[in-house]
């Protein structure tokens, strides 16, 4: 999906400037909204790329006044109108007017900790051998997806060579559309700066980009 948080290699948009000593959270109401998202994320209705193309789905006008946590907030509320958990006329009033069902599951606070610590692994087993080997040259497919991917926009149609061969891992295209986790093998392609912007990106430079295999094809 070509949408606004696919900024990597774009111009214009100014200097990363770290923030020294940066607060994990600037105010508090960022916690609630990380709070708030994890906690619906325990319901079962979505997972992780599905949450994840939500907010990358904002309008870019809006994603782009928006800070972190708050495009994170418009993310979840995307998510509880699609799986009718809020309506248009509980957000209208600010308070909940209409029922809603009851969730698959509730996140309690003394359930937290063992539930931040588990995590949600993405590995999965595969069948097949990987069909890419390290030391392969390899291209990235030219692809205009409406929907999630995970190739970067300035890594499309670029010639690279496998570094590392990963397992298997849930294929976030499919998962974040209710598709299956349609499992691949994922690699490490590395890019020379010049693959990736022409002849007056610095001849030293390189970028290595984690690519699910059907992203890939023989160089």
């Amino acid at each position: 999906m070509n949408g606004p948080q696919d900024l990597g290699g774009q111009m214009g948009f100014g200097l990363v400037t770290p923030e020294l000593d940066e607060p994990v959270f600037h105010a508090a109401w960022e916690k609630r909204a990380l709070g708030l998202t994890l906690c619906a994320g325990a319901f079962g209705k979505w997972n992780i790329d599905e949450s994840r193309h939500a907010r990358e789905s904002l309008h870019p006008a809006d994603y782009y006044r928006s800070s972190y946590y708050e495009i994170w907030a418009k993310g979840l509320e995307a998510l509880l109108l699609r799986h009718g958990f809020i309506t248009a006329a509980d957000l209208a009033a600010q308070r909940a007017v209409d029922p809603a069902p009851a969730p698959r599951r509730i996140l309690t606070a003394d359930n937290v900790p063992a539930t931040l610590a588990r995590g949600g692994p993405c590995d999965r087993p595969m069948a097949a051998p990987p069909r890419f080997a390290a030391g392969d040259r390899v291209r990235t497919r030219k692809t205009n997806r409406t929907g999630h991917t995970r190739l970067p926009r300035y890594a499309h149609d670029c010639a690279g060579m496998i570094e590392t061969v990963h397992d298997g891992f849930v294929f976030p295209d499919a998962n974040a559309h209710g598709e299956g986790e349609a499992q691949q093998y994922v690699y490490t392609v590395v890019f020379t700066g010049k693959e990736l912007w022409g002849e007056a990106a610095d001849p030293d430079f390189s970028v290595s980009v984690d690519a699910w295999e059907s992203y890939l094809g023989p160089a």
